[in-house]
């Protein structure tokens, strides 16, 4: 085997912007039969708004980039697609700096790669307080405790951030993802 491969891993595949506001529909048993041509096994979706657990040779990097094309090929656009192995995901779980908050107001955002240094200044000057943003590697930890729906952060976090592509998923499905990978 090349370099691109080794052992079969469990990774969770966190896909952004598909089945928002009926655009960019990518039927779950669709998705996991993607993953599925291209060598991936027992794979699980969970809820509508990708995201995948799976088994898969691939590097990370190199399953980031063949599923993207492969859902471009099947489905006529590549969403960004962000990769977690199990044990980065029960990491994201570990390090939340919110431990007593209420897990309906926590949100976790994925990115490719951690920010650089202009990108976490440009994140540490945002004050919408009483939310709360923590950038802790490739992760944004969101404390929301008015909700998602009303919050002013995430918009001014955006703009942070482009052009680099984020995710963000509530506190629920990261820990079902977790519990996921175990199963």
């Amino acid at each position: 085997m090349g370099a691109a491969y080794h052992a079969r891993m469990v990774y969770v595949a966190l896909l952004r912007g598909i089945n928002v506001g009926g655009k960019a529909m990518v039927p779950m048993a669709d998705l996991r039969e993607t993953c599925a041509s291209m060598g991936c096994e027992d794979v699980v979706t969970y809820i509508q708004s990708g995201n995948v657990v799976l088994r898969s040779p691939l590097r990370a990097d190199k399953l980031q980039a063949a599923l993207g094309a492969a859902i471009g090929e099947r489905f006529g656009f590549e969403p960004a697609v962000m990769i977690r192995t199990a044990e980065e995901m029960a990491a994201v779980v570990a390090r939340n700096p919110h431990p007593g908050a209420d897990e309906k107001h926590l949100h976790v955002g994925f990115l490719h790669a951690a920010p650089d240094a202009a990108t976490e200044r440009c994140l540490g000057t945002i004050d919408c307080a009483p939310e709360q943003v923590a950038v802790v590697g490739r992760e944004l930890y969101l404390h929301l405790p008015n909700g998602i729906g009303r919050a002013a952060l995430p918009v001014k976090m955006e703009r942070c951030l482009r052009p680099t592509p984020v995710t963000v998923r509530n506190w629920r499905t990261v820990t079902k993802l977790v519990e996921l990978t175990n199963g």
